[in-house]
Parts: C-alpha cells; sequence; structure tokens
C-alpha cells in the first residue's frame, strides 16, 4: 500500500460514512475525525466481507466491483453503514444506562 492509495481510502473513507450518514441519519461524534473512524472500518469491513462472500458464494455482480484504485465503492458504503449503526447503537444505549 502507497501513499496514493491510502490518500484514496482516506478520501472515500469520509465519502462512504457520509453517504452512511446520509441513510442512517445519526449524530456522528467526533465530527470529520469521527468520520474517518468510520469510513476506514466500514471500508476494511465491506473490502473483507465483500471478498469473502465473492469467495464462498461466488457473487461477482458488476456493480460490485466498481473501484477507485482499488477500493471498493459499493462495499464500502455498506459496510460504513454497518458501522455507522453499530457505533450510533452501542452509543446510545451506553447513554441511557
Amino acid at each position: 500500500m502507497d501513499i496514493s492509495h491510502l490518500a484514496v481510502q482516506l478520501v472515500l473513507a469520509i465519502a462512504c460514512a457520509g453517504v452512511a450518514n446520509l441513510l442512517i441519519p445519526r449524530r456522528i461524534a467526533g465530527g470529520i475525525a469521527g468520520l474517518m473512524v468510520i469510513g476506514f472500518l466500514g471500508v476494511a469491513l465491506g473490502e473483507w466481507s465483500f471478498a469473502l462472500i465473492a469467495r464462498e458464494f461466488g457473487l461477482t455482480h458488476p456493480i460490485l466491483l466498481w473501484h477507485v484504485q482499488g477500493v471498493e465503492i459499493v462495499p464500502a458504503i455498506i459496510g460504513s453503514t454497518i458501522v455507522l449503526y453499530l457505533f450510533s447503537t452501542i452509543f446510545s444505549y451506553r447513554k441511557r444506562r
């Protein structure tokens, strides 16, 4: 992984977390830093889970293979949405206790 791949991953992580925030309108703690953390975790989760699904079940739909310098867009958005939902659920539960 070189610095340009990391920069693209950072930009896509912020964009994917922003899209996830549009899909699940929750308040993200930490502002842009929170978006970056959710985005990076979402990109990692999305790439890992879709690689696993593709290997196990042979899922290779063309829309899932859209990428920018090796970072797949649709799996990253789905992964960021899952991470945002889990983080907001866990932190809202801890707030109520």
